[in-house]
């Protein structure tokens, strides 16, 4: 059932029983994340955590063939049109929306499991580097796909991919921008656990439920404990977002989006 009678556009908001389950819905665009999808996220973040401890686990997935393919990049080539890529989701100069989901998913009080069942890339991948827990279906991939937008990793992807995985790997998949598949991921650690895809969402909810039943407030202070060990997710994004900035607008940032629009192999000058 629904946790409120708020109605959302791109998302989907069940509790079973202490356990909330959040299910992104834009499956035709492998559940992209534009501006609406963006607030409505945040939206749920927080409604979530104000109901702590009656929700004490949140599990969050996709709805179709996808987990998060990242920001819509269908919606690029209008925002730098109007100049609006370089304040993308925001009004002004600052970090987008969706930019600022990673440190949201970390600050609020409950645990959250990413049930991968799909692409992860770019933005998505943030979203599900930044739950505590990842389960993946095995046709779930992942991919820091930032480079071939001609950008650096934002989404917290810069801070988190090094602390999860190591530098190493970061810097892998950060500078060729390779779609990974679930067995390489589990490999080098971006996951806990593959299932195949049909058992996915048992599996996480089994886990969801397992941790639920422990005591909320201890629960709620692992969770921060862990995440004192990592540098401020806020400060973070905004180095991302400066390094980004003066790459927005650029001829290459242009043409990696009409490329990847037009199916196209990309023509890059390095201007």
């Amino acid at each position: 059932m629904a946790i409120t009678g708020t109605d959302f556009q791109h998302i989907a908001l069940e509790r079973r029983d202490h356990v909330a389950v959040i299910t992104l819905q834009r499956p035709d665009r492998l559940n992209a994340l534009n501006r609406q999808m963006g607030l409505e996220l945040h939206e749920v973040l927080d409604q979530v955590a104000g109901e702590f401890p009656e929700i004490r686990v949140v599990v969050i997935t996709g709805e179709g063939r996808g987990f998060c393919s990242g920001a819509d990049v269908g919606d690029m080539p209008a925002r730098m049109a109007t100049g609006g890529d370089r304040k993308p989701n925001t009004g002004d100069n600052g970090p987008s929306i969706t930019m600022k989901l990673a440190p949201h998913l970390r600050e609020i009080p409950q645990p959250v499991i990413a049930a991968v069942n799909g692409v992860a890339a770019g933005a998505g991948l943030g979203i599900a580097l930044s739950c505590d827990i990842r389960i993946a279906s095995d046709t779930s991939r992942f991919t820091s796909v930032f480079i071939k937008r001609s950008l650096v990793p934002d989404a917290g992807v810069s801070e988190i991919l090094s602390a999860v995985a190591g530098p190493g790997i970061a810097a892998e998949m950060a500078y060729t921008g390779r779609v990974y598949d679930a067995q390489w991921a589990l490999a080098k650690g971006l996951v806990n656990e593959v299932v195949p895809g049909d058992d996915l969402m048992a599996q996480a909810e089994a886990l969801a439920q397992e941790i639920a039943a422990n005591p909320p407030l201890a629960v709620k202070a692992t969770k921060a404990l862990f995440n004192s060990h990592y540098p401020d997710l806020n400060q973070v994004i905004e180095t991302e977002h400066r390094a980004n900035d003066p790459l927005r607008g650029t001829f290459d940032q242009t043409e990696a989006v009409q490329a990847f629009l037009e199916k196209r192999t990309p023509r890059f000058t390095g201007s």
